[in-house]
């Protein structure tokens, strides 16, 4: 008496060598493609989150700088409307100034970058046109004087110079 294994071994329902290596490397293709395919989504979502990372980084520095900016203003105004010879003495202006460069240091530190306005032709996406005056011998359009010290982040603008404007 035979036993029954649970087998099938009759040569009808086992492939043939050649379809069995077929059927192998049809699966291991598409393993191999599947694979491939989610190393190419990790890698695609590795650079996103870098790249999400560094422009929250860059937006949160950016409100930082233009916070500071204000305060690089008001040491410009103080600097240039003190006397060296006022009754606070020179001693007082070069502590004012020593302060200001540091703060002025720490903004560049973090990437902003001041840019110069007077003598180009106003770009209202750079400047901001505050005051005009008759242009006399020079172009129209072309800035005469700077009001408020444009800074810029990288390429991109951070804080538009308020500048004056000759009008024809």
């Amino acid at each position: 008496m035979r036993e029954d294994s649970g087998r099938d071994d009759s040569p009808e329902t086992t492939p043939a060598p050649d379809e069995k290596l077929s059927m192998l490397r049809r699966e291991r293709d598409d393993f191999e493609d599947r694979w491939k395919r989610s190393a190419a989504e990790f890698e695609n979502y590795r650079r996103r989150t870098e790249r999400e990372r560094r422009e929250l980084s860059e937006a949160a520095a950016a409100d930082l700088i233009r916070d500071l900016l204000s305060v690089v203003d008001d040491f410009e105004r103080a600097l240039s409307s003190a006397d060296a010879d006022s009754a606070t003495g020179p001693e007082f202006r070069r502590g004012v100034e020593l302060i200001y460069k540091q703060l002025l240091e720490a903004v560049r530190k973090r990437g902003a970058q001041p840019f110069d306005s007077v003598g180009q032709p106003f770009d209202p996406s750079w400047h901001e046109a505050v005051a005009w005056e008759p242009a006399g011998d020079r172009p129209d359009g072309e800035i005469t004087a700077e009001l408020r010290r444009g800074y810029r982040l990288g390429g991109r603008l951070l804080r538009p110079a308020q500048v004056k404007v000759a009008k024809a």
